[in-house]
């Protein structure tokens, strides 16, 4: 599924694996003490290599982690992309603890990271969703209400949003959140 904006950008939704898909930026799921973990976060570094790791290691030194709602940006290693962009979202406690703020926020943040750089393409995978307990169809609504924001700013230089979503409900959840934020074309 995709979704087309003003200046040729698009929004598209897949199943798949985000180690495998193009693009200028990959977004990794991190955790807070950016020390790798399951789910996304391990699959993209079991992809990238060690450089990505022991890039994370220097920003340890540097900074310490990466609080939830933020990211911080490391080379791709071996995934086809030039960044990964890893940011934390937040842990789902009921929803009570800020927890749709610091996610809008991770998403904010990228897309941020991502103009900075002057990049075309980036990769999203459902952050919170897996191992964080996010329920996925509120972070589905969320994750796409921040991108098509940003994608219908006419100074936006992205093209090319992605979703990469890991199986067919989340994906379902995201196709449900884009058909009600916007007539899909």
């Amino acid at each position: 599924m995709e979704r087309r904006f003003p200046g040729g950008k698009v929004l598209r939704l897949v199943i798949g694996d985000i180690t495998r898909v193009p693009a200028d930026a990959i977004v990794n799921a991190a955790n807070s003490a950016l020390r790798g973990g399951g789910g996304v976060d391990g699959a993209i570094h079991r992809a990238g290599g060690p450089s990505i790791m022991q890039e994370l290691d220097e920003i340890r030194a540097r900074q310490g982690g990466c609080p939830t709602g933020s990211a911080v940006v490391t080379g791709a290693g071996n995934l086809p992309a030039r960044y990964v962009f890893h940011a934390v979202g937040p842990i789902w406690r009921r929803g009570t603890h800020n927890e749709p703020a610091l996610l809008a926020s991770c998403y904010r943040t990228c897309l941020a990271l991502a103009e900075e750089r002057g990049l075309s393409t980036i990769s999203f995978p459902s952050i919170s969703t897996g191992a964080y307990g996010y329920p996925v169809r509120e972070a589905a609504s969320i994750a796409i209400q921040e991108v098509c924001r940003h994608l219908e700013r006419p100074e936006t230089r992205l093209r090319e949003v992605t979703f990469v979503l890991f199986d067919q409900a989340t994906w379902e959840a995201y196709a449900e959140a884009l058909r009600q934020r916007a007539p899909v074309e």
